[in-house]
């Protein structure tokens, strides 16, 4: 089996985000059969590293990946999140933007976000309103757990069908070493 490695990238800065994040990686490798297996960036910095080896670190584990999904969610998008996109697109890596966010917001309907983050090559969109799937998962007093844990499930199987899809499109650049090695050097690291 060839297993694609896939960067879950989002805002990580409270325990909220980084089960979130954790959970979700979970259910896609296991969604999937374990043909994606999930890079989380929380799993590889350490409390003690500064800020440009944190960065540097993200960005490497990103440019290590074959695909990658973007977390898009919140009334403002996470900056970092934006940063590493615009990163995967300059290096051709296949992204799914994912918003699990039921508000609306953005420019367009289709695309609930600023438009300067749509339309990009090898780029595809899963658009999913929570707090619906949340309901249809059986929550009720007490089954809190239980309602997550199936929309989690739920979801992941609709982001394993968009990995598929982005994975299916050719690439743009070719060869992509070379575009990792200048994006590299862009990036300063």
């Amino acid at each position: 089996m060839d297993t694609k490695r896939v960067y879950l990238a989002g805002c990580l800065f409270d325990l909220r985000h980084l089960s979130g994040n954790a959970l979700l990686g979970d259910g896609i490798n296991r969604c999937s059969g374990g043909r994606y297996s999930l890079y989380l960036p929380q799993d590889y910095e350490a409390e003690s590293m500064d800020a440009k080896a944190i960065r540097d670190g993200d960005f490497q584990g990103l440019l290590d990946c074959d695909a990658a999904i973007f977390q898009y969610d919140g009334t403002e998008l996470d900056s970092g999140t934006v940063v590493e996109f615009m990163a995967a697109k300059f290096a051709d890596i296949p992204s799914v933007l994912l918003r699990t966010d039921f508000r609306k917001g953005g420019d367009r309907n289709d695309d609930p976000w600023n438009l300067m983050c749509s339309f990009y090559p090898r780029t595809v969109s899963l658009v999913v309103d929570s707090m619906k799937m949340y309901v249809e998962s059986g929550y009720g007093e007490g089954q809190g757990v239980k309602a997550s844990s199936d929309a989690i499930g739920r979801l992941s199987e609709l982001v394993v069908q968009k990995l598929d899809e982005v994975l299916s499109k050719p690439p743009v650049v070719e060869p992509r070493v070379e575009r990792r090695v200048e994006l590299e050097t862009l990036l300063g690291m």
